[in-house]
């Protein structure tokens, strides 16, 4: 069990690194993450060579990284999570594996995932709520701009909704109305979603305090090329250009995101200790 407990309280710990760092530079640096893979396995190994008579405590973690590699990529690319994060879930992967079973794992890491989702809303849900209070006045302006600017989509959300209603009362059917309230809701949810981004999330910042990694708000011109604003973010070379020709520029800047994998992790240790499964609540 001795076992356990450690890589337990080894997550855990580079978990509550990641946070402050996060918070303090904007970004998780990769010799954490690295450093947390190479402990994660190394650990695994050592104690299958000399605890038991099989490797399979150490094949287990090199699955569960594998696995997180997947998730953390399809994550990446589909724009849920930044690099840091990504890498983040991936060294996960190393500790979250407890049980010397593939199928008893796959089901942990149901349980991680579920409590890691629940978390992730939760925090959201408080950040977007502190950050619109925190900029009311910008907010307030912005989204009634963006009401303007939807105009067509807001008429077809309502109007949509209305014979969803009708619908629901010839046909006796509850799900055209459920429909027709979640494509409205949907639709506001899109509407504060862009203005709480335009209104709370741009600043502008000296070339100087730029890091790699950094999202660019638009496409930037210089001299002899073109800055692109994209998911990958700024890299040396092009911070390097910036700082030659510009004195500021307006960056995005995304919610440190590191809390709910630090969040997640605590509800899953708990639950995991309680023999308590989320995803036996789904199925």
């Amino acid at each position: 069990m001795y076992e356990i407990i450690f890589l337990l309280v080894l997550g855990f710990c580079y978990l509550l690194f990641a946070v402050i760092q996060d918070f303090k530079s904007r970004e998780i640096a990769d010799w954490l993450n690295y450093s947390l893979i190479i402990f994660g396995l190394s650990f695994r190994f050592f104690y299958s060579l000399f605890n038991e008579n099989s490797f399979n405590f150490f094949l287990q973690g090199l699955i569960g990284f594998f696995i997180f590699l997947v998730l953390a990529n399809l994550f990446y690319y589909s724009r849920l999570f930044a690099g840091g994060d990504a890498k983040l879930m991936i060294a996960l992967g190393t500790i979250l594996p407890l049980d010397y079973s593939f199928s008893s794992n796959i089901l942990l890491f149901l349980n991680f995932l579920s409590c890691f989702f629940i978390a992730s809303l939760i925090y959201v849900l408080i950040s977007s709520i502190f950050l619109t209070i925190k900029n009311f006045k910008s907010f307030k302006i912005r989204f009634f701009k963006e009401i303007k600017s939807q105009k067509r989509l807001i008429i077809f959300s309502w109007i949509f909704l209305f014979f969803s209603i009708i619908l629901n009362f010839i046909l006796y059917n509850f799900n055209f109305a459920f429909l027709g309230f979640f494509l409205l809701v949907l639709t506001y949810s899109y509407i504060y979603s862009k203005a709480l981004d335009e209104s709370c999330m741009i600043k502008e910042v000296s070339t100087k305090d730029l890091t790699e990694g950094d999202w660019l708000y638009k496409d930037i011109k210089l001299k002899r090329e073109t800055i692109k604003s994209k998911w990958e973010g700024l890299n040396k070379e092009e911070i390097r250009k910036l700082k030659v020709e510009l004195k500021k520029v307006k960056i995005r800047q995304g919610i440190p995101f590191s809390p709910t994998f630090l969040i997640g992790f605590i509800l899953f240790v708990i639950l995991y200790f309680c023999n308590i499964y989320l995803w036996n609540s789904f199925w």
